[in-house]
């Protein structure tokens, strides 16, 4: 544990809220659960290189045991700093700890139509028009994929978006293709826009982000997205959604505990596939509101949870992206 970083003590709850004792505890319970509880691994290949690390995997309930010394192995091989490159390079951004950098908020499935106040399903043209937003504003570092081009054939609605985002922004590009299938066509892009497979692993144009299903579950297209992600060398983000309440305790302290197994699991994936491959620490994790069933972003608990995870990352010297409210 000696590349962990030491946390100050304060009486507030500010983004220093979390002590050093209180991130230590976080991650041994962590490490109890990876070890005794383990996690749900859909992906047989992915089950295969766990196993081969000394992992423990029950094959028929696809359940995977990680030991405290893999978890810590993985952590310590992340890069600390990652470059996050733009097609122009005035663009590139290098995240590490002591640097704060902004995204748009992405994923959307519906769209406020800016001519007629229609809501509606997004559209091709939707991500090139909202691309081009954000490569003007300077407030916006890094392009996440806005919105779904749902328009197109859904087998091949990611290599849409992809076009149409690299087509309208220089600036670095984060997606979620979907699946490892999709990945290589990312990657393929990707390899088209940097010159080059080698060169898209020098300066990777894109990242990659996938969601483990809460609670400890690494499905089969978040385990192959990792993989190919690793493989080629292109940065992944690991985010949790995980709901307090819901699909984690409703605790934040259990809520991070379950947050922290999900990412770190990944991050071991990744590690060994490809031993130093950039990956960052993810969240998008908040509360679920038990009386509307709903999913705040707004709410102050998000908050609170995303300086927890700010604060775990910074603990284990890793990159870090989290949800703002």
């Amino acid at each position: 544990m000696g590349r962990f970083r030491k946390s100050t003590e304060t009486v507030a709850f500010s983004l220093s809220c979390f002590s050093n004792n209180d991130l230590e505890d976080i991650h041994l319970a962590t490490l109890e659960i990876l070890q005794q509880t383990g996690v749900r691994v859909e992906s047989d290949e992915a089950m295969e290189i766990f196993e081969e690390s000394g992992a423990s995997v029950n094959r028929e309930t696809k359940q995977v045991k990680i030991s405290p010394c893999l978890v810590e192995d993985a952590i310590h091989a992340a890069p600390s700093s990652i470059l996050l490159a733009g097609r122009n390079q005035a663009h590139d951004i290098s995240i590490k700890s002591g640097k704060t950098h902004f995204t748009n908020f992405g994923e959307a499935l519906m769209v406020l139509d800016p001519e007629t106040g229609e809501y509606r399903d997004s559209t091709k043209q939707d991500v090139a028009d909202i691309t081009l937003v954000c490569d003007a504003l300077s407030e916006v570092d890094i392009v996440w994929r806005p919105c779904d081009a749902k328009d197109t054939p859904p087998h091949a609605s990611s290599a849409h978006e992809m076009e149409s985002i690299f087509a309208n922004t220089s600036k670095h590009i984060v997606h979620g293709p979907g699946s490892g299938e999709l990945m290589k066509k990312d990657i393929q892009m990707g390899a088209l826009v940097a010159g080059g497979v080698k060169e898209l692993k020098e300066r990777p144009v894109f990242s990659s982000v996938v969601c483990p299903s809460s609670p400890l579950t690494l499905g089969k297209n978040c385990c192959d997205v990792i993989m190919e992600s690793a493989r080629a060398g292109v940065p992944c983000i690991v985010l949790s959604m995980t709901l307090a309440g819901a699909t984690s305790p409703v605790t934040l302290a259990g809520t991070l505990i379950d947050h922290n197994a999900e990412v770190l699991s990944g991050i071991v994936l990744s590690q060994l596939t490809s031993r130093g491959t950039p990956v960052i620490y993810g969240s998008s994790t908040t509360i679920f509101d038990l009386k509307t069933a709903t999913t705040p972003v707004g709410a102050p608990e998000l908050g609170m949870i995303s300086t927890g995870v700010a604060k775990l990352a910074d603990y284990y010297l890793l990159p870090a992206v989290v949800a703002g409210g």
